[in-house]
């Protein structure tokens, strides 16, 4: 008896290489632009970081005239300024610059002190011996890491390179003075006054020990996304499994319920209904492991629970309905939307002010910037609204709303066209038979010859 012919083996189809190899092309090519595009060179798209500059000095009587150092301090920033667009220097009182600091509108701050025009003059003054010797003038550097601490590193950098720039300065003309007078003076007190100035490090607007520097509130936004989109897959399979159009295996057995056919919108209906009910839960487990466990640093405890379960519901449905439009590509363009596009263009490592053109305008809508923006604001900066709070809840509210005139728009479209998910059976469609009107019976044939 001849022996069936075995089936061809499913990897000698073209079709499934090429399918798969496109995607995987596609997606790794995808995440290594965007991951890698958006922070490989910081420094040089570097435009406009918000830098504060204060100058608390009140002058000094030198020479016959009354000078003020600070503001030749800040009229040479200005002038450096001029040709350098990377950073915004702002230039405040020092109320201001602490209250910008608060609300993470600056990343770091330039203070001179009132007493610097006394410092620097009493550098060139001649001392009588018992006087003991001047004080050294000082310029601080305030650091802001609750703004982001790649961000508040650079702002700490130009504002230390400004600091030394003025000092160098500041050194030329003291030796200048010093060379004027008749007793030379010995080469260490030269070296000082060349660079007379010292720069002070200091943390402007101070985190918790337990606040990750500042990165704790992108770690937590992460989390609620990611969770967003794999409760949103377990929804979409799960309800699917319910309704008959899925099965599901438990080890070597499986399961499958009797097919219920339904219409595409009530379908998401469910699943959305089903995420706000999860999205209770994952959100309260989220704050229960991170501050319950954990011992995060974190205040405003019921501001955060409501905002992690609502941006996990958000997410949530803003991914069911792409899986309802889109169908398995949803699933791939969930990914790009929440974690490809977003992590990159979210400012919460490299500052927005040092992303490329591209990522600075994808940043106004990713979702993941508003929701870190948010946090820090709930985490750092007092639950402040004008500290990206108000920001935040505003774009989430958009976000639901587009989600559910887009997903409840296109499903309804899918429905009235009858592009049903599985089509019914024919035993299932109602045929209707015209009903048979009653005919005279027939007369017997005429008999033949």
């Amino acid at each position: 008896m001849p022996q069936p012919t075995p089936p061809p083996s499913v990897l000698r189809r073209p079709q499934l290489w090429i399918g798969t190899g496109l995607i995987a092309a596609v997606v790794s090519m995808l995440f290594a632009l965007l991951y890698v595009g958006g922070n490989v060179n910081p420094g040089g798209n570097l435009r406009d970081l918000p830098v504060a500059v204060v100058n608390a000095d009140r002058g000094a009587d030198a020479g016959g005239r009354h000078v003020n150092i600070g503001e030749q301090v800040v009229s040479g920033i200005q002038q450096a300024a001029k040709g350098d667009k990377s950073i915004d220097w702002q230039f405040v009182n020092r109320k201001e610059a602490d209250k910008r600091l608060g609300k993470g509108k600056v990343f770091g701050a330039l203070v001179i002190p009132d007493d610097f025009s006394a410092t620097v003059t009493g550098l060139a003054a001649p001392q009588p011996a018992p006087q003991g010797k001047a004080t050294q003038p000082t310029l601080t550097v305030l650091t802001n890491q609750a703004a982001g601490s790649i961000g508040s590193s650079m702002a700490s950098q130009a504002a230390q390179k400004a600091a030394h720039a003025a000092s160098a300065k500041l050194g030329q003309e003291l030796l200048k003075q010093a060379g004027a007078q008749k007793t030379p003076l010995p080469t260490a007190a030269r070296l000082k006054l060349a660079d007379p100035v010292t720069v002070t490090v200091a943390d402007g607007h101070p985190v918790g020990p337990r606040s990750a520097m500042g990165l704790s509130a992108f770690y937590y936004a992460l989390v609620l996304v990611v969770c967003g989109m794999l409760g949103a897959n377990v929804v979409n399979s799960q309800v699917d499994t319910a309704l008959g159009y899925l099965h599901t295996d438990f080890g070597p057995f499986r399961k499958r319920e009797p097919v219920q056919h339904t219409s595409r919108v009530r379908t998401l209906a469910i699943g959305m209904a089903l995420m706000l009910g999860l999205s209770l839960v994952m959100g309260t487990l989220v704050e229960v492991a991170t501050v319950g466990i954990l011992d995060m640093d974190a205040s405003h405890l019921d501001q955060l629970w409501l905002y992690s379960v609502a941006t996990i519901a958000v997410v949530g449905i803003g991914s069911l309905a792409l899986f309802a439009a889109f169908g398995t590509p949803g699933m791939l363009l969930a990914t790009i939307v929440f974690v490809a596009m977003a992590v990159p263009s979210s400012g919460a490592t490299v500052p927005i002010q040092a992303l490329p053109g591209f990522f600075r305008a994808l940043a106004q809508f990713e979702p993941l910037r508003q929701i870190t923006e948010g946090l820090r604001s709930l985490l750092y900066f007092g639950a402040q609204a004008d500290a990206g709070l108000t920001r935040a809840w505003a774009s989430m509210g958009v976000a639901l709303v587009a989600a559910l005139i887009f997903g409840f728009t296109i499903t309804h479209l899918y429905d009235r066209r009858g592009l049903h998910r599985i089509p019914r059976p024919e035993a299932e469609i109602e045929v209707e038979i015209p009903a048979r009107t009653p005919e005279a019976p027939e007369s017997p044939a005429p008999a033949t010859a």
